[in-house]
């Protein structure tokens, strides 16, 4: 019942800030291990838990898709060949080795998280409607890379993928987290597929996680705008450095 009640409030609170401003794998990972799920379990279980409630937040985007196919499906068939990839990955990385990569893992999402919005204001020409093939294969290979890592960990995904837009030429915002939110569900929806075949998922945690992570959503939602943003990022970085430095000391120390 203890582990019920912190995976419940880590998943509530994973799913709030993945809403508002990120980071949620920051808190819902670590809640996981310190429950007692193994390492792999643990980032697969937490991807299935998070997933739910950021694909759900899609539908405020729907009407936000202004990119035309030719530009839209390489990043998607790069985003779920990448994520598969990634996810083939994570589950034949031993457990110990994981665990000496994860710290890394923390760190550089921490990083990303912290300097995403400067990365984001990156605005030269390239990915529109009228995109040029140098442009869309350039796009193609920053997400297949991208996919990799959301496949195999994921914690700031979205950001990198964010930047990756504003650096290829995007500059409306909407749209921009309306393809981030479509590439992200894709990159973590077929990891999941991955995980669940293989039966990497602990559901017991996983079901109580989604719950907490959907109320936490959808709550989030509606109280956001009275927070300032600032806060909620000062918090989701005060959480990622200080997993960063937990994790450190348990692989190296």
């Amino acid at each position: 019942m203890h582990s019920a009640i912190v995976l419940f409030f880590a998943g509530m609170l994973g799913g709030a800030l993945n809403a508002v401003a990120g980071g949620g794998s920051f808190v819902a990972f670590p809640a996981l291990l310190f429950t007692g799920v193994p390492p792999i379990p643990a980032n697969a279980t937490n991807t299935f838990a998070l997933w739910v409630g950021t694909t759900a937040s899609g539908g405020a985007y729907r009407n936000r898709f202004h990119l035309s196919r030719r530009v839209l499906l390489p990043l998607v068939a790069t985003s779920v060949v990448g994520g598969l990839l990634g996810a083939f990955l994570l589950l034949r990385t031993p457990a110990p080795t994981f665990m000496k990569v994860l710290p890394w893992l923390m760190l550089g999402a921490t990083v990303l998280f912290a300097f995403g919005k400067k990365l984001t204001g990156r605005n030269p020409s390239g990915l529109a409607h009228d995109a040029t093939t140098t442009a869309l294969v350039g796009a193609s290979v920053f997400e297949l890379v991208v996919a990799i890592y959301g496949g195999y960990f994921g914690g700031g995904v979205g950001i990198v993928n964010l930047a990756m837009l504003a650096a290829l030429g995007m500059t409306d915002i909407h749209a921009m987290n309306a393809l981030k939110v479509l590439l992200g569900a894709v990159i973590n929806g077929v990891a999941l597929v991955t995980f669940i075949v293989k039966g990497a998922i602990v559901w017991p945690q996983a079901v109580v996680m989604t719950v907490g992570a959907t109320l936490g959503g959808y709550a989030s939602a509606h109280y956001a705008q009275k927070l300032p943003p600032s806060w909620i990022r000062a918090f989701v970085l005060l959480v990622g450095m200080g997993m960063t430095v937990y994790f450190f000391g348990k692989a190296y120390w």
